[in-house]
């Protein structure tokens, strides 16, 4: 390899970026990984029905799925799936460039996202999963049923 191929070092330590472009690679460094518009909504929202919660946690220590919002008490875990990296049925669009490698990372998310909900329930808790173009006021009515207990199972 030679300097500027993908993979190899650019600076001391640095390696060289996989994106197409550098506005592809400045575009994707500006997304967030909490506290995105979608979750400050629906907290706002459900901490105002007088809920508390922990954000940005681990409901199982043992196993690497941060949820956005858990409910230690009421075993709850909730996660706030953006339409585009989770695969919305709805409104996921293929990108036009690097299709190959966007089309597995959708995959493989959509997939760890099943372990995380299996994992979970198996531990006794309740998985929320919402997307992200869900009404705010829909999805804090569905998170405040399921912690009061008014609902029951894994809900999508």
């Amino acid at each position: 390899m030679t300097a500027g191929q993908p993979g190899t070092d650019t600076k001391a330590g640095a390696t060289a970026s996989w994106a197409t472009s550098p506005a592809t690679r400045r575009a994707m460094q500006a997304n967030r990984r909490r506290d995105t518009a979608p979750e400050m909504a629906i907290r706002r929202l459900v901490q105002a029905a007088g809920l508390r919660y922990r954000v940005d946690a681990r409901p199982l220590p043992t196993a690497r799925h941060t949820a956005d919002m858990i409910f230690t008490r009421a075993r709850v875990a909730v996660f706030i799936d953006g339409c585009w990296w989770h695969g919305c049925a709805d409104h996921y669009r293929p990108p036009a460039s690097n299709t190959t490698y966007w089309a597995g990372k959708v995959t493989r998310n959509r997939e760890r996202d099943l372990l995380a909900n299996e994992a979970l329930t198996a531990a006794g808790w309740i998985v929320v999963r919402i997307w992200e173009h869900e009404a705010p006021e829909s999805a804090a009515r569905r998170i405040e049923a399921v912690v009061r207990g008014t609902a029951t199972g894994s809900v999508r």
